[in-house]
């Protein structure tokens, strides 16, 4: 690229400081990219080290699925309280505590093996989380568009955010099955090996610029929660959706290996971290591949691989194969993320654009409690009734809820102001 000098003369960008200031956003979206990923491996690296856990506490399923929903509430308090800050302080300022805090979150985990360091670990993992996911994506957003200014409207910081986000949860359960199947110590181990990854991703991010302009100061204080109007069931059916597809994420996270093991007397740690993998992965395709259709198109195709999906996950506890396990959990997840991004649309399209980053972050609360709560209630379930029935149950539940949801989601998508169809 060249750009003109005042005699007209052809004069190397370099020379002009555009070149260098273009690239350094373009080193920057994708140091971004990487903190965002590694971040979200750590939150779900210990699906295949919870039997591990299990041994090293002397605790049962329930234990370890409230161990799993303290980072839910981690998330949570973070999305509420703080994930407005970038707005405010910059998108730098608030990635580079996100990765500080999963430091802290891992080094907790290390230095503290017992089951309070691992409550408190998850706790403050959640928290950075929140702060991350609140953030990265409109980082990514800011630097593609400082680094390719010739590229309005770009589909790439959406597939990259995507990418990363779900990428990074399937990353998580591979990088520490391996490690607790070949590594000594897997874990204290798996904590350092994301330790290290963290640190690196905070040094890039370190080097990244800051896109938000902290001299221009907005007058007022807008409303945090704040919905189009006749936007509220809009907005519920919206929620309702995610917390479904959440609730499927943190089933075969929490628990996965625990019915792996019960169904099928696996307890392979790559295996345990396959299935995950799978499901994140799936996500991902689903939503990179249909994620250009229309909502109504987006949402019944959704609904119908999520029951598809929940249909495969009862049978497979009943005729237990291991092909049918990961048939579906990867039908089931690829269903969670059509309906999770359907839901996350809708709810953008209805804030009020001077409280979206509120409304959505409510929207996350709202996921991140359906991959807690069910969790526990399954574990108990299990306890109560045995997996097989608690299996059935759980699947019927949730396949009306996103029926229900998805019902309602469509026909507010007629009658709601600013939302797509």
């Amino acid at each position: 690229m060249t750009v003109l000098s005042p005699d007209r003369t052809a004069t190397p960008a370099v020379l002009t400081g555009a070149r260098p200031r273009a690239g350094k956003y373009a080193a920057g979206f994708w140091f971004a990219a990487a903190a965002f990923t590694v971040l979200m491996a750590f939150g779900a690296a210990p699906t295949p080290l919870w039997p591990l856990y299990e041994a090293r506490d002397g605790v049962g399923a329930t234990t370890v699925t409230v161990a799993f929903t303290m980072l839910v509430v981690g998330a949570a308090i973070s999305f509420l309280t703080l994930g407005h800050l970038s707005d405010r302080l910059g998108r730098r300022r608030v990635v580079v505590p996100a990765l500080l805090t999963g430091i802290l979150a891992a080094t907790v985990l290390m230095a503290w093996p017992h089951l309070p360091g691992l409550l408190l670990g998850r706790l403050l993992n959640g928290l950075a989380i929140g702060l991350m996911a609140s953030t990265a994506v409109a980082y990514l957003h800011d630097l593609h568009r400082e680094a390719w200014p010739h590229r309005p409207g770009s589909a790439l910081p959406g597939i990259v955010a995507t990418a990363a986000n779900l990428g990074g949860l399937a990353l998580g359960p591979l990088v520490a099955g391996a490690v607790a199947a070949w590594a000594p110590s897997p874990l204290t181990t798996a904590q350092a090996l994301f330790a290290a990854a963290m640190t690196v991703a905070l040094l890039l991010v370190l080097s990244a610029p800051e896109t938000v302009d902290l001299t221009r100061r907005e007058e007022g204080h807008a409303r945090r929660f704040a919905l189009l109007p006749e936007s509220r069931v809009a907005f519920g059916a919206a929620a309702a959706l995610g917390f479904v597809a959440f609730a499927v994420f943190g089933l075969f996270s929490s628990l996965g290996s625990t019915m792996l093991y019960d169904t099928l007397g696996i307890g392979s740690p790559i295996v345990a971290g396959l299935a995950p993998s799978l499901m994140f992965a799936a996500a991902a395709v689903g939503q990179l591949t249909l994620g250009r259709l229309s909502l109504p198109r987006i949402m019944v195709a959704g609904v119908l691989a999520f029951l598809a999906g929940l249909a495969l996950a009862a049978l497979a506890i009943h005729q237990p194969a291991l092909w049918l396990y990961l048939a579906a959990v990867g039908t089931a997840g690829a269903g969670s993320g059509l309906l999770f991004k359907a839901g996350l649309v809708q709810t953008g399209a209805i804030a009020d654009p001077a409280s979206r980053a509120g409304v959505l972050a409510v929207f996350y609360v709202v996921g991140y409690f359906g991959m807690g709560i069910p969790s526990v209630l399954f574990s108990l379930a299990i306890d109560g009734f045995g997996l097989g029935a608690a299996m059935t149950g759980f699947a019927a539940v949730l396949a009306i809820g996103a029926g229900v949801s998805a019902a309602v989601a469509i026909g507010a998508l007629r009658t709601a102001p600013g939302s797509r169809g």
